[in-house]
């Protein structure tokens, strides 16, 4: 095969192609270009291009800048659809080699490109259309994670034991799935100033947002919600009748699926809880400054999770001191372990939580040790995973999560080195990676971990830029 054609075929990686192994051995010296050709994508931002421009002629390691380039555009060169509706931007994020929107993976997609908007009108419509396609979908769902498109779209999941609406691609309550929007709308309005997303619908959908949480508190009963699928594999299902293991109702916001979309032990999850009363804060922000009263005190309600966490899921560990638990039951039983997915423990400092206090930093500590269940060393790499695709698969977003929580250069660029080491040849992030053999990955198109490299990168040209020659 002649180098042009090779080229051509490898720069289809991106749309969810696998790069031929072998191939990439005789050329990888030179990294062939991978990025999806010009007039195949989907979005093209001049400010997102100056970004790789300067990275690509300013640092000296030409590998990282490579991926850099493959990776950070990843979201906008193929997974986004974006149009005018009744006269208001519309923007359909896929998550990849899926063809639904996640509220999670959607927000954390476009977040990164976030600073930029100044630079690019057009990016800014871009993601103000994720805002209102996210008000959309919560207002249809908000105890759904993914959407089609399509609203009358009938899911492969259309028998599972919950109510399943066309349009909805899937229906697993994750707290996260309705702190995402939050994040993303509030930090879009502090770089614009622009309020006029937060219209009536937008309004409307914080209140189910709201209400959502309140019912999931289940103080009173067990709330209208309840999932379970006929399934050989049990995190794809919610045990004791779709409302999951007891609880004692102390406040805290039930969740019946984890960031991964795996079923949790304990429905107290804490990360999820911690973003949560985050998220709320944001919310009590934007509720000032467009004069909006709520049915609900927000800011109280954040105050009110954070004491109920500080309360019951600080648990002392005799190697690290107090740490906290990823799940409880608030009956004082407490599963003690990290999760690649994000939120997890170690991304609390990036999601503006607390990174300051002690309790935080023995967690951190304790997530990146072999205390913790899902932390694999192996002849590749070493970092954290999840039981989402099983033992000893390691998934890049950890790592990256590690190097972006870190204040320590050497961790860093520990980091970097494994990220540069593990692709596998594809010049794109993976899912996950087994711990003794990066070529034995999953999802070989998974937008928001090249998204999230893109913003290591940034993050470390912008501020450790050493780090990168």
């Amino acid at each position: 095969m002649n180098r042009k054609k090779f080229i051509y075929q490898s720069s289809l990686v991106g749309a969810g192609l696998l790069l031929n192994k072998s191939l990439f051995a005789n050329w990888a010296t030179e990294f062939p270009i991978v990025r999806v050709p010009l007039l195949q994508r989907k979005f093209t931002s001049p400010a997102v291009e100056a970004a790789i421009a300067a990275v690509k002629k300013n640092i000296g390691n030409k590998e990282i800048a490579w991926l850099f380039e493959n990776c950070f555009p990843n979201t906008l060169d193929t997974t986004v659809e974006f149009e005018i509706i009744n006269g208001k931007p519309d923007t359909f994020v896929i998550t990849g080699d899926i063809d639904a929107m996640w509220l999670r993976d959607s927000s954390a997609q476009v977040w990164p490109y976030l600073p930029l908007m100044k630079e690019d009108p057009n990016l800014r419509q871009l993601i103000e259309g994720v805002i209102r396609r996210q008000t959309k979908c919560i207002l249809k769902d908000p105890y759904a994670n993914a959407f089609y498109k399509d609203e009358n779209k009938i899911s492969e999941w259309k028998d599972d034991h919950t109510l399943m609406k066309p349009g909805v691609h899937e229906r697993k309550w994750e707290i996260d799935s309705l702190c995402y929007p939050i994040r993303l709308a509030h930090a879009y309005w502090k770089e614009t100033g622009d309020t006029t997303v937060f219209d009536e619908d937008w309004k409307a959908a914080m209140q189910l947002v709201l209400q959502t949480f309140k019912e999931q508190q289940r103080l009173k009963d067990n709330g209208p919600y309840r999932f379970q699928r006929t399934t050989s594999n049990p995190v794809d299902s919610v045990p004791l009748n779709g409302y999951g293991y007891p609880t004692k109702k102390i406040g805290l916001i039930h969740a019946m699926f984890r960031p991964s979309d795996d079923a949790t032990v304990f429905p107290f999850n804490i990360p999820g809880n911690l973003f949560a009363a985050r998220c709320l804060q944001y919310l009590g922000e934007i509720f000032k400054a467009i004069h909006y009263t709520a049915e609900t005190n927000v800011v109280a309600f954040a105050s009110h999770i954070e004491k109920l966490v500080l309360q019951h899921a600080v648990v002392k560990d005799p190697s690290f001191g107090n740490i906290l638990a990823y799940e409880i039951n608030g009956m004082g039983s407490h599963l003690l372990m990290d999760d690649a997915n994000i939120p997890s423990l170690l991304s609390l400092a990036y999601l503006g939580i607390d990174a300051s206090s002690i309790v935080y930093q023995n967690t951190r500590k304790f997530s990146l040790s072999n205390q913790n269940p899902f932390y694999f060393s192996g002849k590749a790499a070493t970092g954290i995973g999840g039981p989402h695709i099983g033992m000893d698969y390691i998934w890049p977003m950890g790592l990256i999560m590690r190097g972006l929580t870190s204040k320590d250069e050497k961790e860093m660029a520990y980091c970097l080195k494994t990220l540069q080491s593990t692709h596998a040849g594809t010049g794109f992030m993976h899912e996950g990676f087994h711990k003794d053999d990066a070529g034995n990955f999953t999802r070989k198109w998974f937008a928001w971990a090249n998204t999230l490299f893109g913003e290591f990168i940034l993050k470390l040209y912008r501020e450790k830029k050493q780090l990168l020659h």
